[in-house]
């Protein structure tokens, strides 16, 4: 198998990561497994199931988010990344969106895909 290029797999990452979470947000679950840890605005979830409820539970229903950075370094000696993500969160009827910043730690599965070991969200107020 060729090496995967760490920047253009998580831009690829990225894309889908928001295109989904923006269109269906149900779809993310299959991204993460039973390992998976969300810290979402200070706020732990662990697995699959309770990721998916915290973010199906969020207080929007629909969202626009518009990346301004992706950062990648890779992170050990299988294939794994780090991804760090900045941007902003546009909420219907909101006129100011929202600044954010997500990290990704993507670790390669059996089947050479790779799913979110660890995903950290926060909101940027200052």
């Amino acid at each position: 198998m060729a090496a995967m290029d760490p920047d253009q797999v998580s831009r690829a990452f990225v894309d889908h990561y928001y295109n989904t979470f923006d269109a269906n947000r149900a779809g993310l679950v299959s991204l993460y497994q039973d390992a998976s840890m969300l810290t979402f605005e200070g706020q732990q979830f662990q697995g699959a199931p309770n990721i998916a409820n915290k973010l199906n539970s969020l207080p929007f229903q629909q969202c626009k988010h518009n990346i301004s950075t992706v950062d990648c370094q890779p992170s050990g000696a299988h294939g794994g990344m780090l991804v760090f993500v900045s941007g902003i969160l546009q909420l219907p009827g909101e006129e100011h969106p929202l600044k954010f910043s997500q990290m990704f730690h993507l670790v390669p599965t059996a089947e050479g895909s790779l799913f979110v070991l660890n995903d950290i969200f926060r909101l940027n107020y200052a």
